[in-house]
């Protein structure tokens, strides 16, 4: 089996904590099914051209996971208060489009804890959590408030990552080291670093999400797959996990490569 075409990265679908993720190689339009291809050969070759995913052009290097440098500077989704939401400047009427702000940021926002390396503060959108918490390879989450904005949202977090870490050790994620821990009981202490503003946003769900992930093996050292630095990259897939795919050979992150005119043998 042969698939050539512009690689987008790996989407999924959560089943309940008693079923692995179901991944899929998102490549143009077509979903490749990976879960029945574990334990398979799997090659990945690039053929030597880059393209916009959102205008198509033709780049010599993509930015932000696969936009050509004019979408890079120009679309909504890109902008830096994508990554620093507590910097949201769509109330001074500079939002790159409005329209954008007011579908995707002006709508209530989860602030969550995750367990994925170590616990970790995040935020997405409230119907988006799911989505987020398995591109982050989160084992374990829990949202803990729900903000009416993504500005407001972003400021909490900001704020609750003087105590907690807001990124995720991709190794540690990986290798699958993360600690069991009481994440009600974390999530109750983090609750007293809450600043008073923020206090009646808080949610009071007890029960959390747990993900399994299809890993028919680990690694015990990780190295890391590209294709920068070499044409074909391959091996026998034992597993998915966040964005990445685990090969016997080392892990390949889909994301990274968006962009990338490939050509998947299976």
């Amino acid at each position: 089996m042969e698939i050539n075409g512009l690689l987008h990265g790996l989407v999924h679908d959560y089943h309940g904590k008693d079923n692995p993720v179901e991944y899929y190689l998102k490549i143009e339009e077509t979903k490749l099914p990976l879960n029945e291809l574990l334990g398979e050969e799997l090659t990945l070759t690039y053929l030597g051209e880059k393209n916009c995913i959102a205008c198509g052009r033709k780049t010599n290097k993509t930015f932000n996971s696969g936009y050509c440098y004019p979408c890079f500077t120009k679309l909504p989704e890109n902008d830096l208060c994508i990554v620093k939401p507590h910097e949201c400047h769509f109330d001074q009427g500079t939002c790159r489009d409005a329209s954008f702000g007011e579908a995707h940021c002006m709508i209530p926002h989860y602030v969550y804890l995750a367990m994925s390396s170590d616990v970790k503060v995040g935020l997405t959108r409230k119907h988006n959590e799911l989505k987020r918490w398995v591109d982050q390879g989160a084992i374990r989450a829990i949202p803990i408030a729900e903000l009416p904005t993504r500005r407001m949202a972003g400021e909490l977090e900001f704020h609750l990552s003087q105590y907690l870490p807001d990124k995720t050790n991709w190794r540690k994620m990986l290798k699958g080291e993360v600690t069991e821990v009481d994440l009600l009981a974390i999530r109750d202490e983090v609750y007293s670093y809450f600043p008073e503003e923020f206090k009646p946003f808080r949610l009071r769900e007890d029960e959390w999400v747990d993900i399994t992930y299809p890993i028919l093996d680990s690694l015990e050292k990780i190295t890391s797959l590209s294709l920068d630095k070499q044409e074909t990259v391959g091996g026998k897939l034992i597993g998915m996990k966040a964005q990445y795919l685990i090969l016997d050979t080392g892990v390949f992150h889909t994301r990274k490569h968006a962009g990338y005119q490939i050509r998947v043998s299976a």
